[in-house]
């Protein structure tokens, strides 16, 4: 994911040899048929080994691969004049963004004829708060691991462990009646309309979702610490399946409507809210210069849309030869199976020795995942490419969905996530 610049030599170093560890076991444990299957695999067993690790951009690259990115370097986007992030902390109390002084309305919206039994709100005195938050949270709380992206961002913004409260419960607290058919919902916005960000999703979406989902929920927790001002604290909404622009942070107030279109910032801004995460693949480490004939390693990472991932793919193209004619998706491509990773034994810094907790996508049973890679999340992938001759190189990586779609399909042009495969050049020296 990013770089881990803050670690320690002594610390990327023992990251790295730990997942090399986890990287070589895993192989060998496949046995010789799904060696042979996977072609160039066993190279990557053979050569994972101390003196490669004693490579620095090796261990470097592996050292990146730590599965939930740490809060210091999770990537937040701040809107609004001033941004959220630099407000200073002393005025923040004024403003309602306080665990102490955070207020939530619920309401029903004046523009429609939506009807609530108990509306909550600071005019009535009743407006929800981080007490009351806390106290639902000791029968409903909820934990489940989710990347977080943007609708057009090339890269994920970092992969997160979240908890909260589902919305529902809230909601319920309200006594719904009739006429609501979404809900809408908005951070503080420097009491300037014009500034406002706002996300909605169906009432149904909302109420229930269908067996194996995730429910949209208040949340206040990420990767185990309460929710830092940058992170949109201290409650945001976090919209499991969907892009970033649902997941509003600095959350103040959610309105019930009977407006039944989307009402969406995002939708104003020319995006399809509405489309589920993709499924898709990206680089982390890949050589500037490598020997010809020889294997070298590449990793990178695939976020894992609804569709799930059945594989991840390499190609490696010599520069100027043409690519295959009538193929504007690269399907003809001489794509190679990658490995994709399993679940790692530590999963990332911010967790008490990296432990991961129980999470909804979990057998509460037996501690074991429903299914990897998990929808809605990241997964790891590496490879042993080699060049057959000197000269300069593309190297390209996709996915196949769980449906067996290979990426960029379905939707390739824009709009609703996005989906490009990745290219970067190399060098092959004699």
């Amino acid at each position: 994911m990013q770089i881990l610049a803050a670690m320690t030599t002594k610390r990327a170093g023992d990251f790295a040899a730990h997942h090399a560890t986890l990287t070589r076991r895993y192989f060998l444990q496949l046995g010789a048929a799904g060696l042979a299957v996977l072609g160039g695999a066993k190279l990557w067993a053979q050569q994972v080994t101390n003196e490669v690790l004693a490579d620095p951009a090796l261990a470097k690259a592996v050292s990146e691969l730590e599965y939930l990115t740490p809060l210091s370097k999770h990537k937040f986007i701040g809107r609004g004049n001033p941004r959220i992030q630099n407000i200073p902390t002393e005025k923040l109390p004024a403003i309602g963004l306080t665990r102490e002084t955070w207020k939530l309305e619920v309401v029903p919206d004046p523009e429609s004829n939506s009807k609530m039994g108990n509306p909550l709100s600071k005019e009535k005195g009743n407006a929800f708060d981080f007490p009351a938050l806390m106290k639902l949270a000791e029968k409903h709380a909820v934990r489940f691991l989710h990347v977080l992206t943007c609708t057009n961002a090339p890269k994920p913004f970092g992969m997160a462990l979240w908890e909260g409260v589902p919305l529902r419960e809230v909601i319920w607290l309200t006594q719904p009646e009739k006429n609501i058919r979404r809900v809408f919902y908005y951070g503080y916005h420097n009491d300037d309309p014009k500034q406002r960000f706002q996300g909605s999703l169906s009432i149904d979406r909302v109420l229930e979702e269908p067996p194996g989902q995730l429910p949209v929920i208040l949340c206040y927790k990420m990767n185990g610490q309460l929710l830092s001002q940058a992170g949109g604290g201290p409650v945001r909404l976090i919209a499991p399946g969907y892009y970033g622009n649902r997941s509003i942070k600095w959350l103040q107030r959610i309105v019930l409507t009977n407006t039944s279109p989307s009402n969406d910032t995002y939708a104003e801004m020319n995006n399809d809210v509405e489309s589920p995460l993709k499924t898709c693949a990206s680089f982390i480490h890949t050589p500037a210069t490598v020997k010809a004939g020889q294997s070298f390693p590449i990793t990178g990472l695939a976020q894992v849309g609804l569709s799930g991932l059945k594989k991840v793919q390499y190609w490696l193209h010599p520069t100027g030869k043409p690519l295959p004619e009538n193929d504007p998706y690269l399907a003809q491509g001489d794509w190679r199976d990658a490995i994709v990773l399993p679940p790692p034994e530590k999963w990332g810094s911010d967790l008490p020795d990296g432990k991961l907790p129980p999470v909804m996508q979990m057998d509460p049973k037996t501690g074991q995942f429903f299914t990897w890679p998990i929808p809605n999340t990241i997964v790891h992938w590496a490879a042993l490419a080699k060049t057959t001759a000197p000269g300069q190189y593309q190297l390209r990586c996709r996915t196949i969905d769980a449906n067996g779609i290979a990426q960029p399909l379905p939707r390739p042009f824009g709009k609703s996530g996005i989906n490009t495969i990745k290219m970067v050049e190399l060098k092959a020296e004699a």
